[in-house]
């Protein structure tokens, strides 16, 4: 009989700048948000990431969330989330990993607004010894009217 032991990751960030506003109150508003995984043998890893801005006659408001995990039965995994906020810019970045022997998922994702427009974008691979790589990206983009 062979025992299996899961190993497993998980990280998870969220900042928020100013207090929260209805939608209504918004002169302008947008929200983004990517996320993906990857899957080899016996590994897989995820990550996601959200940023919202809302724009008013006060002032700007505007989040960030990231979040991953990373699972495998017998190497090592890792996901680690960073957050950055840098005045009216807010950064994001998740890192997720699982290795098992030659076989990796792997998976990133980076979020971030400064106000004016938001992005994020998810990358994502995965490969087993004597395959090609499985690659993906995911991307998106918005940028806000000028008032």
């Amino acid at each position: 009989m062979k025992i299996m032991s899961l190993i497993g990751a998980a990280s998870i960030a969220v900042l928020s700048t100013t207090a929260g506003v209805s939608a209504q109150d918004c002169n302008a508003a947008g929200t983004v948000g990517t996320g993906g995984s990857a899957a080899a043998g016996a590994t897989s890893a995820s990550s996601v990431g959200t940023a919202g801005v809302c724009q008013t006659d006060e002032g700007t408001t505007s989040s960030v969330g990231s979040g991953g995990s990373a699972a495998t039965t017998n190497g090592k995994a890792m996901s680690k989330t960073h957050v950055n906020d840098n005045g009216d810019k807010l950064r994001s970045q998740t890192k997720a990993q699982a290795v098992d022997k030659g076989t990796f998922s792997k998976s990133r994702t980076k979020t971030s607004t400064d106000g004016d427009s938001l992005q994020s974008t998810t990358r994502t691979m995965s490969h087993e010894p004597g395959q090609k790589p499985v690659k993906n990206t995911t991307e998106q983009k918005i940028i806000l009217p000028q008032q």
